[in-house]
């Protein structure tokens, strides 16, 4: 009996490691550890006037597995209508990292919306270099990003 008990110990807790591994993010796809992207800032508000605003964990969706937060009802509701639309580009990876075949974590400020997609930088001195550039960044971007989407930044270092 002690053996049965063991076995089904050892059933369970390698089925509770894998879907928790299941629900991770996506390596596609910039996320915390908590798997929140963009740092819980609402990515729908990006596309209004003003600045971009944190997110409430009152109103969240999850694309590729991560969790996006909304300041409004009707900011989740339009993101779950379209999530390709509002979710940043390369998975939320630094835009002008995927140039270089990296994926760097970003500074939710440091944003631009071009022909209305959202692209995130490192931050704002990135950003001021990828501005210099803005197409020719987004042509060689896109050309890089489906070699690197499915590998980790450590992989790509190495």
């Amino acid at each position: 009996m002690r053996f049965s008990t063991l076995v089904k110990t050892g059933i369970f807790a390698t089925s509770i490691a894998f879907s928790a591994f299941s629900f991770a993010a996506d390596v596609d796809h910039n996320a915390d550890a908590n798997d929140v992207a963009i740092q819980g800032y609402d990515t729908v508000s990006y596309f209004t006037p003003g600045a971009p605003v944190k997110g409430s964990n009152d109103y969240t969706a999850t694309y590729k597995n991560a969790i996006y937060k909304f300041s409004s009802e009707v900011n989740r509701d339009a993101f779950k209508a379209n999530p390709a639309k509002y979710a940043p580009q390369y998975g939320g990876f630094c835009a002008f990292g995927v140039t270089m075949n990296r994926k760097f974590d970003t500074d939710p400020l440091a944003f631009k919306i071009v022909d209305d997609k959202l692209y995130l930088n490192l931050n704002t001195n990135v950003q001021q270099r990828w501005l210099t550039d803005v197409d020719g960044f987004i042509n060689t971007a896109e050309g890089n990003w489906s070699g690197i989407a499915d590998k980790t930044d450590a992989a790509l270092a190495e």
